[in-house]
């Protein structure tokens, strides 16, 4: 978790820092270790938090800046994509600033276009 904290904290504008998924909601991309026998560096994360048997939502997206444009945002999506099939998730929703990225993976507004408001309680 140390790892995944770590590359988030790159992102502070647009990535929330504060109570993130459990590490068991990650699904990671290292390179190393494998390929080059070096030791293995996270790149790569996203998590799917589960909020009811219908919905969840793909969170925490982050790539490493010298890994951008190499897919490795997308697969770990399609991780996701995977999970909630495999769990009977009916919807994915990504609240993102990245609207052009998530459309390419299918992603789209609400079908009544809705929009998500957010409120700041100080």
């Amino acid at each position: 978790m140390a790892a995944i904290r770590g590359l988030i904290k790159q992102f502070p504008r647009q990535l929330a820092q504060q109570n993130l998924p459990r590490v068991s909601s990650f699904f990671v991309a290292y390179v190393g270790a494998i390929q080059t026998g070096s030791e293995a560096r996270l790149v790569g994360c996203c998590a799917l938090q589960f909020y009811s048997k219908r919905l969840s939502e793909v969170r925490s997206l982050a790539v490493h800046p010298d890994f951008h444009d190499r897919g490795v945002a997308s697969q770990l999506v399609e991780c996701c994509k995977q999970r909630a099939l495999a769990r009977g998730i009916k919807e994915l929703f990504a609240v993102t600033s990245q609207t052009e990225f998530f459309q390419r993976l299918g992603f789209a507004t609400f079908r009544r276009e809705k929009i998500a408001m957010f409120f700041e309680v100080n």
